[in-house]
C-alpha cells in the first residue's frame, strides 16, 4: 500500500511530530496573537489602535489609505483616529498629497506610547523564538516578509513604501 498523498499545505501524518503549514501557522500566529494582547492591554491600548500608531510611526496616510492599511471601513477608520486624537496619541494634518484630504499624524505621546509596546514585544519574540539558531531566525523573517509583503500586494498596498514621509521602512507592528 502506498502512502497517503501529502496536500500543499502539508497537513502532518499521523505521528509526524510537525504541526503541518496550516496548524503550524495558525498555532503560531494564536501564540503571537496573545502576547501581543497582553503588552497592549498592559498599556491601555487595543490591537487596533497599536496597529494604527505602528503604521504612523513612519507615514503620513489619510483616513482613507488608513482603512486600506487596517481593511477596515472608512467610517470606522474615523472612529478610531477620533478617540486616539482625544487621548493625544495622533492628530489630523493637511494631506500632503490632496489639500482636500486629511492626513493623520502620531503625537510625541503616541510615539511614547508605541515604542514601550513595540519595545515589550520585540522582547516577547526574542522569548518566542530563542531556541532557533540565527540562520533560522533569518528564514523565519524572510518567510514572513514574503507571506506579509505578497498578501499586502494583492490588497493593493506596498508596506514599504514612505511616500510623503520619512526615508525609514514601514515595518509596523502586526499590521
Amino acid at each position: 500500500m502506498s502512502p497517503p498523498e501529502r496536500s500543499v499545505v502539508l497537513t502532518p501524518l499521523p505521528g509526524e511530530a510537525n504541526l503541518g503549514l496550516v496548524d503550524g501557522l495558525a498555532q503560531l500566529a494564536f501564540t503571537v496573537q496573545g502576547a501581543l494582547g497582553r503588552i497592549v492591554a498592559t498599556n491601555d491600548l487595543s490591537i487596533v489602535q497599536v496597529r494604527l500608531l505602528g503604521i504612523l510611526r513612519d507615514r503620513r496616510p489619510t483616513i482613507k489609505e488608513l482603512a486600506e492599511f487596517l481593511r477596515l471601513d472608512k467610517s470606522s477608520v474615523t472612529g478610531l483616529v477620533d478617540r486616539a486624537e482625544d487621548r493625544g496619541l495622533v492628530r489630523r494634518v493637511p494631506s500632503n498629497v490632496d489639500g482636500r484630504s486629511v492626513g493623520v499624524s502620531i503625537t510625541a505621546a503616541g510615539r511614547k506610547r508605541i515604542e514601550r509596546v513595540t519595545a515589550a514585544f520585540e522582547a516577547e519574540v526574542a522569548d518566542l523564538v530563542r531556541d532557533l539558531n540565527s540562520s533560522q531566525r533569518r528564514q523565519l523573517s524572510a518567510a514572513a516578509t514574503a507571506i506579509v509583503a505578497a498578501d499586502a500586494r494583492r490588497q493593493g498596498i506596498d508596506i514599504f513604501s514612505t511616500e510623503g514621509s520619512s526615508s525609514e521602512p514601514a515595518a509596523t507592528v502586526a499590521t
